[in-house]
């Protein structure tokens, strides 16, 4: 038996970064990109690199440039630790497998750099794939946080829970990582939304790749941890939008929305250092009368377009500066 399963890029629509600070943001995942992951019974247990983990390159240069976009490890490190998490999830939790072997491989088209949340699509594929080939089902609150320790603990990378939670639930979530009810239940309250209450979404990308996501550039976390007053407001500020987010999507007030999405942008760029490639997508996002704000730590942004006119008008402005420009396949959670 083959299975193969997916995770789809995802798109915060309003409230973070505020998600990584104990605040709350509103997601939404879609099918025009997704990390897919096969897996197979096999007499040993075998990883299959792909053509980002290879060790054969053009010049000096093309590694160069593989290394800054996949790291030293490509998506090998991520199948790993999410392997290897997983059979301690089932150690700890007293969780009988059979001894069977497996191949497993896996492939993604979500851009790289550009904050869609592909190294955790890759991860939140392959859980998928080892509970079906085991038979072992983890509830949608606790795998989100399994996902997330793998990401921090094996690999060191610092993440909030929002790309997580998602991903795993799929479609359109209202998150709220309230701190006291996250240590009294240990997650969340993710609430899911129809996606048929969702605006004309558009999702601008880049595609020249020449900078890192913003969020490399910045110390957020050492100021909100030592207390500072402005980044413990700002905090504030994006989890109480979220909620107003949420409220202009039940009644369709999406004039207020799109105002709610560029404030949050607005904000953002009051207290990150931001590069300029990444501000003048917002600004000619603005100008061709759009809303804007980023899709996670810079490198794609969402926002809402009026009518056909306006998203020609977006993919022609855009496109001038190495930008895609895409309508969200928005799918309903699984």
């Amino acid at each position: 038996m083959i299975i193969k399963t997916k995770a789809y890029a995802r798109a915060a629509l309003i409230g973070n970064p505020s998600d990584g600070y104990f605040g709350k943001t509103i997601s939404f995942t879609f099918s025009n990109f997704a990390a897919t992951v096969t897996l197979y019974e096999s007499p040993e247990l075998e990883i299959i690199p792909t053509e980002r983990d290879g060790s054969t390159f053009n010049s000096i240069d093309g590694l160069m440039e593989d290394v800054r976009l996949f790291g030293y490890y490509g998506g090998i490190r991520l199948l790993k630790a999410a392997i290897k998490t997983f059979r301690q999830y089932t150690i700890d939790n007293g969780i009988e497998i059979d001894k069977r072997n497996f191949t497993i491989r896996y492939e993604s088209n979500i851009p790289n750099l550009v904050g869609l949340s592909g190294s955790s699509a890759i991860i939140t594929a392959c859980f998928r794939a080892l509970m079906a080939f085991y038979g072992v089902t983890i509830p949608k609150p606790e795998l989100a946080n399994i996902i997330r320790a793998t990401e921090q603990k094996e690999l060191g990378i610092t993440a909030g829970l929002q790309d997580r939670v998602i991903q795993v639930y799929e479609g359109l979530v209202y998150m709220d990582f309230d701190k006291k009810l996250m240590d009294k239940q240990g997650h969340g309250n993710y609430v899911e939304l129809s996606p048929s209450i969702l605006p004309n979404l558009y999702i601008a990308y880049r595609t020249d790749l020449s900078e890192m996501s913003d969020v490399f550039h910045n110390n957020i976390r050492a100021r909100f941890e030592a207390g500072e007053k402005e980044i413990v407001d700002a905090m504030k500020y994006w989890g109480d939008i979220t909620d107003q987010g949420r409220d202009c999507l039940l009644s369709k007030d999406y004039d207020k929305l799109s105002q709610l999405m560029n404030d949050n942008f607005d904000m953002r760029a009051k207290l990150y250092k931001l590069s300029e490639g990444n501000l003048r997508m917002v600004k000619i996002a603005r100008e061709c009368g759009a809303s804007a704000k980023f899709t996670g730590s810079g490198g794609a942004i969402v926002g809402i377009y009026k009518d056909e006119a306006m998203f020609e008008l977006l993919k022609e402005k855009l496109g001038k500066y190495s930008v895609e420009v895409i309508k969200p396949n928005v799918i309903k959670s699984n």
